[in-house]
């Protein structure tokens, strides 16, 4: 999707929830007054950091569309990822208020609720309403790659199992006269406050810098190796600098007879078709060069990749190269995250290696997967 079609829907749909959430709010703080229902008024206060929260998306929407300057050469686009983190903020303190009520209440017991069918129809109609923008946010979330916009729409969805829960609560007292309103208050205000947290904690983990995506990491390879005189791809590394905005780097393996002209032609043609197919800048490429002419690299690697496939943790060898005639052997090896010592991995496949060939000298590096399942 073009950017600018991208940040009109997003706006768009933020301002239906405002619209939307606000309504709810007043309505549900309206009734949560008259019934003396604290579990509805702590929904109202739930409803209205939710247009809070659409607010803030907006605001960081147009923000993260700056476009790049000397200060910021790539862009303003992981201000999206800051935007979601105060919306999580945001949710996380309406719970601890709603908490901190409802616990007052229970403590403190008071007014005994009171409903009329008027206002057990309006909740229920609440919970239609928040069913409805949860599935428009999450639907549109997905075609405009926004994280923002899918997480206000599984907390619109998760809102009116809440919703329907203080409707269940309401009725229980009407037909039985159980006052259950501070317990479920209670309850929903925890539920708020989890789904602030986990908002926290994933925006952050982006922020961090996550392994990133996998999918597009396999487009991005499938597209290169297509090259002719490419033999293989590795170490795709993909830096996030806001949602569909990625810049990355890469390694080539190509026939080590290949000029410097025709590699210059092969990697402007490979930067030009990852950014045209996938929307990534490329902004190295390396390469590997690949014996072509060395009838003993075929044996020295199948060696050294035995020695590999043997050792725990040590996923495979690339970049592999044999100059004989300075007796030298080069490769990298892939060492898996799940080694408690990746280190020490790296060590004994580099020891065993000069055990198997003691008359060549090594020069290996460790290489990460990134992209490891």
């Amino acid at each position: 999707m073009d950017r600018d079609k991208r940040n009109s829907t997003i706006i768009r749909t933020s301002l239906l929830g405002i619209f939307g959430n606000i309504m709810l709010s007043g309505v549900k703080f309206t009734i949560g007054s008259l019934a003396s229902a604290p579990a509805i008024a702590a929904d109202a206060v739930n409803n209205f950091s939710d247009a809070a929260s659409s607010l803030v998306t907006i605001i960081g929407t147009k923000l993260a569309a700056k476009p790049a300057d000397k200060k910021h050469p790539f862009g303003y686009g992981r201000i999206e990822y800051l935007s979601a983190m105060v919306v999580g903020i945001l949710v996380l303190y309406a719970g601890l208020s709603a908490l901190v009520d409802s616990i007052k209440a229970i403590v403190n017991p008071s007014n005994v609720p009171r409903y009329s069918t008027v206002m057990l129809v309006i909740i229920g109609v609440g919970v239609l309403v928040k069913i409805a923008l949860g599935l428009i946010f999450v639907r549109t979330g997905k075609v405009t790659n926004s994280d923002s916009l899918v997480n206000s729409g599984k907390d619109a969805l998760f809102d009116s199992i809440i919703s329907t829960t203080t409707l269940v609560g309401a009725l229980l007292f009407v037909i039985w006269e159980v006052v259950l309103e501070q317990y479920i208050a209670a309850m929903i205000a925890v539920f708020i406050i989890k789904a602030g947290l986990g908002m926290i904690i994933e925006t952050v983990s982006k922020i961090l810098g996550e392994s990133g995506d996998v999918e597009l990491a396999r487009k991005i390879e499938k597209t290169v190796i297509e090259f002719d005189g490419v033999e293989g791809v590795y170490d795709l590394v993909l830096n996030n600098y806001g949602p569909d905005h990625f810049t990355g780097s890469i390694h080539v393996a190509v026939p080590d007879t290949y000029t410097a002209a025709r590699i210059d032609e092969l990697i402007r043609s490979i930067q030009e078709e990852v950014y045209a197919r996938h929307n990534v800048i490329l902004n190295a490429i390396g390469i590997y060069s690949i014996n072509t002419t060395d009838k003993k690299a075929s044996k020295v690697e199948e060696t050294v990749t035995n020695i590999v496939i043997k050792t725990e943790h040590a996923k495979q060898i690339h970049g592999f190269h044999l100059n004989e005639a300075k007796k030298s052997v080069r490769f990298d090896v892939v060492v898996s995250f799940d080694a408690k010592n990746r280190k020490a991995v790296y060590k004994s496949v580099l020891e065993a290696c000069k055990k198997a060939l003691p008359d060549y000298t090594f020069d290996v590096a460790m290489d990460t997967d990134f992209f490891e399942a």
